[in-house]
């Protein structure tokens, strides 16, 4: 994730890697109020249903700024480079969400 406020992350894609690469975690944020959190759908059925249910959650306990929802073409690819790359630019965290 990109936050020029507070310097530069990488969006790790966590498909088709032939060998993985060690990467360095960005640090925890010590808490959520007034963050722009990014909801990633993968596209699998009910995944609307659970995000729109965290989002609930997150405005009325953790008092986040806005939410941004995305949804990916189809879970059985990467998210395209375009989306990965306008969440990073906007969000201070992101949760990608797979449900069934």
């Amino acid at each position: 994730m990109a936050d020029e406020r507070r310097g530069r992350y990488e969006v790790l894609d966590p498909t088709d890697e032939a060998s993985p690469l060690e990467k360095k975690l960005a640090g925890a944020l010590p808490d959520l109020h007034g963050k722009v959190v990014g909801f990633l759908d993968i596209s699998k059925p009910k995944g609307d249903i659970f995000l729109k249910r965290l989002e609930e959650l997150l405005t009325q306990r953790y008092r986040v700024a806005e939410v941004i929802h995305r949804r990916k073409p189809t879970y059985t690819r990467p998210a395209p480079e375009d989306l990965r790359e306008e969440m990073a630019r906007r969000c201070d965290v992101i949760i990608e969400a797979l449900a069934d």
